[in-house]
């Protein structure tokens, strides 16, 4: 299985550590033409807005969508779920907008504010380590969505059938088990 992660910005190294960790062949996405080789794709952290202005230049908005509506799997990570999200709280403008959710950026507050904790993620284990740094949170969930962690009463982590967001960072652990997690979804579309 070959798992692409997008290379506009973010921890791209770790996120194809942890997906050949977890069994996947990780795959370096800097082209839209290479979305015809991989099975699911990473979108990983950075700033959310950056990330979206580097996908309008290099045509990966509509590159993604068609992505997504041949089944593909997508797993957005902290900017990569707001990237996602169809609904960003203070914005008038989406990014991809595939996924039904409301996202609130920097939710927990600032760099120096960022932490890290264990998360009952369901399905996957109650010991899942994640980094919060800048993180966002999910607000609000369309009835498709299953929530699959929260901290604290919010919502951190979910997914809509093929689409997987997290708050968190599961790359700047050791922990794979978010990835293979992804690995699994995109198993099953095959």
């Amino acid at each position: 299985m070959k798992i692409g992660v997008l290379a506009l910005q973010g921890a791209v190294a770790e996120h194809i550590r942890l997906i050949e960790k977890a069994g996947g062949e990780g795959v370096i996405v800097k082209r839209t033409e290479q979305l015809d080789d991989i099975q699911g794709i990473v979108i990983p952290g950075g700033e959310s807005t950056t990330i979206g202005k580097l996908m309008r230049t290099y045509q990966f908005i509509e590159a993604l969508r068609e992505f997504s509506r041949q089944g593909k799997p997508i797993f957005g990570t902290c900017a990569g779920l707001i990237v996602l999200a169809n609904d960003i709280v203070g914005q008038d403008e989406t990014h991809l907008g595939l996924m039904d959710i409301r996202v609130a950026r920097n939710a927990f507050g600032r760099q120096r504010e960022s932490f890290e904790t264990d998360l009952d993620v369901k399905g996957i284990a109650k010991d899942v380590r994640a980094v919060f740094i800048r993180a966002p949170l999910i607000e609000q969930v369309g009835d498709e969505v299953e929530v699959l962690a929260t901290y604290q009463g919010s919502i951190v982590a979910a997914r809509q059938g093929h689409l997987l967001a997290a708050s968190f960072h599961p790359e700047l652990t050791d922990d794979e088990r978010m990835h293979g997690y992804f690995l699994d979804m995109v198993r099953e579309t095959r």
